[in-house]
């Protein structure tokens, strides 16, 4: 039995055997069958000591029962450590209940995840009224990762910009990726009306005229807060503005939107497989998973 393998399934083949190489560690593909009425089967590779699963978790839901699935199966063939690589974290907007009848998705998602795997690494969980993890994945190591050193070096370009957030919330990431361009830090206040209806009330934008614009925020999905922001910067006088998201979820009519409303240049990370991709997440996890490669 090998010590220490990379595994993922083919839809994540790519970013999987980049982490794997910058590791670097063997890469091996997860088998899936589809059955007629859409039941899944996982057949896993052979066994190693350590597995790490690589599954970043965009459309989730067949994602996660064939993750779980392959959790039960590597447990049965004896890997003693299993370890999920999840780029990208779903059911974190319902972090609370906010009204009767609703679940609370974020517990029952990361317990599930937390009961079947020893440690789990995610990048810039979609987090709002949470600061700590750990609780909610039932006590199992959980490390929530930065993006903004690879978004920002993908970004980067002649001019010293005006980083621009979408919501308070956003605040803490945005000036990481300030600091990292040389640049400063502003930030819109978001009223949210709909999943694609939201309000942003702008502060002082006189920062803005004549500046080039980093417009900065961690998930796109209907793209209805970066458009809105997007026409506002446009009113205020910015010489160019361009967008980075760590986690792409937007189709090609959102792109589309947003460049029709004066975006220059659309940049994401690899977290989600995405046309807009140019900042890779892979020295980032491995940084963080050299002490598995050690022990």
């Amino acid at each position: 039995m090998i010590p220490l393998a990379m595994q993922a399934f083919a839809d994540q083949a790519e970013p999987a055997a980049e982490l794997a190489a910058a590791l670097p560690i063997p890469f091996e593909t997860i088998a899936l069958h589809r059955f007629p009425d859409r039941e899944l089967m996982p057949t896993v590779p052979g066994p190693a000591e350590t597995v790490i699963a690589y599954c970043s978790l965009d459309h989730p839901n067949d994602k996660l029962i064939a993750l779980f699935l392959a959790a039960d199966a590597w447990r049965r063939i004896g890997v003693k450590r299993l370890v999920l690589v999840a780029p990208y974290l779903c059911y974190m907007r319902q972090d609370q209940v906010f009204r009767p009848g609703e679940p609370l998705s974020r517990d029952v998602v990361c317990g599930l995840l937390g009961s079947r795997f020893d440690r789990v690494l995610t990048v810039d969980a979609h987090l709002h009224r949470t600061r700590d993890l750990s609780a909610a994945f039932g006590g199992a190591r959980v490390e929530d990762l930065s993006a903004a050193g690879p978004l920002a070096l993908a970004l980067a370009g002649p001019d010293r910009p005006l980083v621009v957030g979408p919501d308070i919330e956003s605040e803490p990431w945005v000036r990481r990726i300030a600091e990292h361009v040389g640049g400063e830090a502003l930030l819109f206040r978001k009223t949210r009306r709909g999943d694609a209806r939201v309000g942003l009330r702008a502060p002082d934008l006189a920062p803005v005229r004549g500046r080039a614009v980093m417009l900065v925020d961690d998930i796109c999905s209907s793209g209805a807060t970066l458009t809105a922001a997007t026409g506002l910067l446009r009113e205020a006088g910015a010489a160019s503005i361009d967008v980075g998201v760590v986690h792409a979820l937007f189709s090609a009519k959102t792109e589309a939107r947003l460049r029709a409303a004066g975006v220059r240049r659309i940049v994401s990370t690899n977290s989600v497989r995405h046309p807009t991709n140019s900042a890779h997440l892979a020295e980032v996890l491995a940084a963080a998973l050299r002490d598995e490669v050690k022990s």
